[in-house]
């Protein structure tokens, strides 16, 4: 039974280290998805922790089923041998540029916040990434299960450090013109789309190679819950500064600026292992979906690979495509999140 509960905070803690990356922990994406929205946040909250509970555990369990070894056999198995090899590749795509940017960020942190030369910063970072890989799926499981529960920490210090109910209400006369679209109803939707597309890279082989069924319905519960909370507490700390919080491109920062200096460190190390977690998520599935192709190709040299080409095209200016790109995920995972409802569970 001990076992089975360490394998359960295991899976939640992967679940909330792979949906949460450099959007989530400066704030950026929980703003523009559910502050923007005011007190319709909350309920857009609470509608995404709903849908990340339910998809995330089937995504997980589907897996476990059909015996994927990576992502390719899930989108396969949803959209049909053609379809699939095109969501496939355009994944990969996605994946690898997307990766190539949060290695910058992770350099940028580095530059800005250390004083260390940015190109240090990425090679200590690939490093560090090959260091966790070589364990392949028990790495990536060991580094979310001692990097999450600060994560979680760190937002519930700030979410009560600002919380009152009050503020859980709170929606200023420019929020409220935002909310009459009905947009906030659609912005939950939209942020499980762009994150179940992240996430099959990792959760896939995770649902695949996990001892039952049960340990990952759990799993997928408490992670689910997590993230909820998680967006909750972020949401309400900034929520008090809206709409002036708007202009700054890290708001969490702002939000935290008055706590003290070492908040501030905290945040800063919060970040950097936020977007750890989720670069190693994104190595792990390219490198699981290229292994499925090349069997016979060293694990470990395809990791080298990947990780080589990410640092040659972190040196280039890849705004403008990323913009494209992110588009594109989210058109992905509504494709994703749509099949994942309507798909039937396959026999045990």
């Amino acid at each position: 039974m001990r076992n089975q509960w360490f394998s359960i905070i295991q899976i939640a803690a992967t679940y909330m280290g792979t949906v949460v990356g450099a959007g989530f922990a400066s704030g950026l994406s929980i703003m523009q998805f559910f502050t923007f929205f005011g007190a319709y946040g909350v309920a857009g909250i609470l509608i995404s922790t709903v849908l990340f509970i339910w998809l995330g555990t089937k995504m997980m369990v589907l897996s476990h089923r059909i015996h994927a070894f990576s992502y390719q056999e899930l989108n396969t198995y949803l959209f049909g041998r053609f379809f699939g090899r095109v969501a496939n590749a355009v994944s990969f795509v996605i994946l690898f540029g997307v990766t190539s940017v949060m290695l910058s960020g992770a350099g940028s942190i580095f530059k800005e916040q250390m004083g260390l030369s940015e190109q240090w910063g990425m090679i200590l970072s690939l490093v560090f990434i090959f260091m966790v890989l070589i364990r392949q799926l028990k790495g990536v499981l060991a580094i979310n299960t001692a990097v999450v529960p600060m994560m979680l920490f760190f937002s519930f210090a700030v979410g009560i450090a600002y919380f009152s109910m009050d503020d859980l209400f709170h929606t200023t006369e420019w929020q409220m013109k935002q909310s009459h679209d009905l947009e906030w109803i659609i912005s939950p939707f939209a942020y499980v789309a762009l994150n179940l597309a992240t996430l099959q890279a990792v959760m896939v082989p995770l649902g695949s190679e996990a001892d039952n069924e049960r340990t990952l319905t759990w799993g997928g519960f408490w992670g689910g819950i997590g993230i909820g909370l998680m967006l909750l507490t972020s949401h309400l700390s900034m929520n008090s500064l809206m709409p002036g919080i708007m202009k700054f491109d890290i708001p969490m920062a702002e939000v935290i600026r008055d706590l003290g200096k070492y908040m501030h460190l905290m945040f800063i190390f919060v970040i950097y292992s936020e977007i750890f977690t989720t670069l190693v998520g994104n190595v792990f599935g390219m490198t699981r979906q290229i292994k499925s192709i090349y069997h016979n190709l060293s694990t470990n040299l395809i990791i080298l690979t990947i990780l080589l080409a990410c640092f040659v095209l972190s040196q280039m200016s890849f705004a403008v495509l990323l913009s494209h790109l992110y588009t594109l995920f989210g058109y992905i995972g509504l494709f994703l999140l749509v099949f994942l409802i309507v798909k039937r569970m396959p026999r045990k």
